[in-house]
């Protein structure tokens, strides 16, 4: 006679055997996310070391499609107005260059002058310093130091240098650095082709996602990585070359030589975060010492700077970014120290648009759960440790 089948243990069997596959999807899925794990952090240690060493590629190559990406906005402006791509990429390259040499031929060609006075300016420096030095004797031996190394020229042979100044951006490159020019050659072409090919890319790129979905968040990604570097930029630049035009027109009202060059570097300098002010102040502490000879109208210049910079720092930036732009300044000085390891002066200007991309980019494809993953026997994730949780409720609550 046949024994009855017992639907309570036939169900009961049915959630081990479901639960002991979902133990055994778990643990694979633990291992796999340990792998990954490992993978990402050796390539996290791996990829600075690979930036630094391939700087001559990555260098240019990056700061072109930062470049690139800020100037979209301006593109497909040209586009709407019935440019071809080709065209409105080519009349962006040509903006381009055209502001770029401009601001070399106001600040590079000045600034040139000044350092080859320098050496010439010493002797004023330390007599306009002597009056502070009796107050703080304790800088003697420095200046001391500096008029040591200086003093060469003031002995029977005396040396006189002379500086050629170059008339564009294309001789300044050529004659200090011919490497420097190809690589700003391939980075202008980069820049071309990028934008030229932009509309097609952005195209396929969301065409060829296999869900409506998927193309709808490939589309969002990238419109945000667009804005939010584009509008950094071009706010920051706006913010900058004002900034810079104020500093001018106040120091030309003192009397400082090359306002408009002093105005340059601090719109340049300003890019980079905490560093770039601290470096227009002590510049301009130094073209005062060697413009003027009364120790307190030689600063004047660097206390109208920290005046104008306060105000923009404060209350300009904070009243026309808002908070669509806030970061961490933590996440800030990170970058800046990381991108300036990597890349010197070009990677500190590139550090926090990088960061803004780098923050879209992951926003958008989800931070994995790393503590959750060490401390909660998470899947980096955390998806798989909810179904197996979710997957045993009903087992229990069966028996």
């Amino acid at each position: 006679m046949k024994r009855p089948v017992d639907p309570h243990h036939e169900h009961d069997a049915h959630q081990d055997v479901l639960h002991e596959a979902t133990e055994a999807a778990y643990r694979r899925d633990r291992l796999l996310a340990a792998l990954t794990l490992m993978a990402g952090v050796g390539l996290a240690i791996a990829l600075p070391f690979a930036l630094r060493a391939g700087a001559e590629f990555f260098l240019p190559v990056t700061a072109a499609l930062v470049i690139a990406i800020a100037l979209v906005p301006m593109l497909e402006w040209f586009e709407r107005h019935g440019l071809p791509s080709a065209l409105s990429a080519l009349v962006c390259v040509i903006l381009l260059i055209t502001i770029a040499n401009i601001a070399v031929a106001s600040i590079v060609l000045p600034a040139a002058e000044w350092v080859r006075l320098l050496p010439e300016r010493i002797g004023r420096i330390q007599e306009t310093l002597a009056p502070l030095l009796e107050v703080y004797s304790n800088l003697e031996r420095f200046i001391d130091d500096i008029v040591t190394e200086f003093g060469a020229e003031s002995g029977p042979e005396q040396r006189t240098v002379t500086v050629e100044t170059p008339n564009s951006m294309v001789d300044i490159i050529a004659t200090s650095a011919p490497y420097a020019a190809i690589q700003m050659f391939f980075a202008v072409l980069v820049i071309f082709f990028f934008l030229s090919g932009w509309t097609r890319m952005r195209k396929s790129t969301i065409t060829g996602r296999a869900s409506f979905g998927g193309a709808m968040t490939t589309a969002r990604v990238i419109q945000q990585v667009v804005d939010s570097t584009s509008t950094y930029l071009g706010t920051i630049t706006v913010v900058n070359i004002l900034m810079g035009l104020l500093v001018a027109v106040a120091l030309w009202a003192i009397g400082m030589p090359t306002p408009l060059m002093w105005g340059g570097i601090v719109a340049v300098l300003n890019y980079i975060p905490y560093l770039g002010p601290i470096a227009s102040t002590l510049l301009l502490a130094l073209g005062g010492l060697m413009a003027f000879s009364d120790p307190w109208q030689a600063l004047l210049p660097a206390m109208i700077f920290v005046l104008v910079h306060l105000i923009e720092a404060n209350f300009i930036t904070p009243m026309i970014v808002g908070r669509r732009l806030t970061i961490n300044p933590l996440l800030i000085l990170v970058s800046l120290s990381f991108w300036s390891w990597i890349w010197g002066t070009t990677g500190a200007l590139l550090a926090v648009p990088l960061l803004i991309i780098i923050r879209t980019v992951i926003a958008a494809a989800g931070k994995p759960d790393i503590a959750g993953f060490l401390f909660e026997e998470g899947t980096l994730t955390g998806h798989h440790h909810d179904e197996l949780a979710e997957g045993t409720q009903p087992a229990t609550n069966s028996r």
